[in-house]
């Protein structure tokens, strides 16, 4: 049985730590609240974006020139990774790594052995994980979260949309979690680049609207689809700050609870061990004034 010492420390290490856990859910939640406004501020716009682009690209003979709509053989790939720059957030992390080993293995496997997928990390512990599997990382902007705003995304964004244009990818996709409740993220693994548009039939029965085009279309799409990309990665860097603050406040709640059984057991075991230790004490004044008494 441990000693009165070592489980008085014990204690008061398990009492620094849940202040610790709980002064970090207390930081998650103040964080959350002000990242589910931002994404429920994103949702609509992004939303809204999209559609457009698709019923107005869907009908245009003119977008097809685009070169972020060109379609070519797949030999070389870019995986946008978007993770977070701390742990301490659950299976957050783990999960969004895990979504993206299962698309290699699944969907660029051919790639994969021949060197051909690349990582633009978002997020320091995707860059650390994926590099240490041997994966090229791309990592100037793995701090983003540090500095997260729609600048330094759109940089991103810029940067990947350049790199596509260019043919240096032939296709990229996007990995990240989505926000649903405090509980809950959902793991997203969509296409990026290059745009496929809806067919055409399918837009026209979704919807009747005729766009009149002023300045002319070519210039409106030619405005409308880097922007697009833009809001789309920007959405999805907010949506994972969101689930990383959630993930965090759900893990730190669980670690404080864990840290008050813990408590609870180990006042038990001091108790015991105090009582245990009376108890000797006295047995041994007894043993020793009877040996006086003989």
């Amino acid at each position: 049985m441990a000693s009165l010492k070592e489980v008085r420390n014990r204690i008061v290490s398990v009492n620094s730590t849940q202040q610790i856990t709980k002064a970090m859910k207390m930081v998650a939640a103040a964080k959350l609240r002000r990242a589910q406004d931002n994404i429920m501020q994103m949702r609509p716009y992004a939303q809204k974006l999209g559609e457009m682009l698709s019923t107005v690209s869907a009908g245009s003979e003119s977008s097809s020139d685009s070169p972020l709509k060109a379609v070519r053989p797949v030999e070389k790939v870019l995986l946008v990774v978007v993770t977070s720059d701390r742990g301490l957030c659950g299976a957050f992390n783990t999960n969004v790594i895990k979504a993206t080993l299962q698309l290699i293995e699944q969907k660029y496997a051919q790639q994969a052995l021949r060197g051909n997928v690349e990582i633009f990390a978002i997020g320091k512990k995707g860059a650390e994980s994926l590099s240490r599997r041997g994966f090229t990382v791309h990592t100037a902007y793995a701090d983003l979260f540090g500095r997260l705003n729609f600048v330094a995304v759109k940089q991103a964004a810029e940067e990947i949309m350049k790199d596509f244009s260019e043919g240096r990818y032939d296709a990229v996709d996007l990995i990240y979690n989505e926000f649903k409740n405090v509980a809950t993220q959902i793991i997203h693994a969509d296409p990026y680049l290059p745009i496929r548009s809806e067919d055409k039939s399918t837009s026209a029965r979704k919807t009747e609207i005729n766009y009149i085009f002023e300045p002319t279309e070519e210039e409106i799409l030619s405005e409308l689809i880097p922007k697009s990309l833009k809001i789309q990665l920007y959405r999805s860097v907010l949506e994972s700050n969101a689930s990383e603050q959630g993930a965090r406040m759900t893990a730190m709640d669980k670690a404080t609870e864990n840290a008050q059984e813990l408590l609870k057991e180990l006042k038990l075991i001091y108790n015991r061990t105090r009582q245990a230790a009376i108890t000797t004490e006295i047995l041994e004044i007894v043993g020793g004034a009877e040996a006086l008494k003989n």
